[in-house]
């Protein structure tokens, strides 16, 4: 059976509901849509939100009022956990295990307000990779979606050169996708669309999404073995309700 899976970080849910950007959904009709930075806790998730035609929410939120979190709307009979590789309390974490897959929705962390950020988000990635590398050797095939919050090669973000010492664009930043991806996973967007140009992230400043002066930090990653499956990669970038826009992928499980 082919599934639509849909990531989104909707930089606060609460306001996309407000500003009515939701109503790509039942025309997309996901299986499952992972959202991050909701900024919202679970007892105050919008009553819109329970409306979208899902059978379940699960809610990762952050102990910080208005900061983070993730949630997954979806349609699948699922073990659901949060975080067990990472010791945080910002809501960063949902993994769902269903039959042999591990699909994860995750809100990577930023690194730019400081030394000790970037850090942060270096171990959060040296952890995550080493769990990874732990669900591979149990036979779980895996899924990765969320958003990234690093561009990978120059075609994903429209000024590499003047970013080139901005967290999000740093070459340890960089090298873990590297990594990433020799430890036998796949962008499933450069799989389906070689290098084709296209951005999930617009800053609010300088009229930048207008110029498209974006990047591409938001992904799906999937396991090598799950590679065969995969029959569709996709941006929805005319999608507007946040910073970011939507991305999917179509395969078969």
């Amino acid at each position: 059976m082919i599934l639509k899976l849909i990531s989104w970080n909707v930089n606060g849910l609460r306001a996309c509901v407000k500003n009515d950007a939701l109503g790509w959904i039942t025309q997309e009709k996901p299986d499952f849509l992972a959202l991050q930075e909701i900024k919202v806790s679970e007892d105050k998730i919008p009553s819109e939100i329970y409306n979208l035609g899902f059978e379940n929410l699960d809610v990762n939120s952050g102990e910080k009022a208005g900061y983070s979190g993730v949630a997954s709307l979806h349609n699948l009979k699922c073990a659901t956990f949060k975080n067990l590789f990472f010791q945080e309390n910002e809501g960063r974490v949902l993994q769902h295990d269903f039959d042999e897959i591990s699909l994860f929705n995750i809100y990577f962390p930023n690194g730019q307000k400081d030394e000790n950020r970037l850090n942060f988000k270096m171990e959060f990635y040296d952890k995550f990779l080493i769990y990874l590398d732990k669900l591979k050797k149990q036979g779980r095939k895996i899924i990765i979606c969320g958003d990234v919050n690093t561009a990978h090669r120059e075609i994903d973000l429209k000024n590499p050169k003047s970013n080139s010492d901005r967290s999000g664009f740093l070459p340890i930043e960089r090298a873990w996708i590297d990594k990433l991806l020799s430890h036998g996973f796949v962008d499933t967007y450069r799989a389906i669309n070689g290098d084709k140009i296209a951005y999930s992230w617009w800053s609010y400043r300088f009229n930048a999404r207008a110029k498209n002066a974006g990047w591409r930090i938001d992904y799906f990653f999937i396991s090598e073995d799950l590679r065969e499956n995969l029959t569709n990669a996709f941006i929805l970038d005319d999608i507007k309700g946040s910073d970011h826009c939507p991305v999917g992928i179509e395969i078969n499980l």
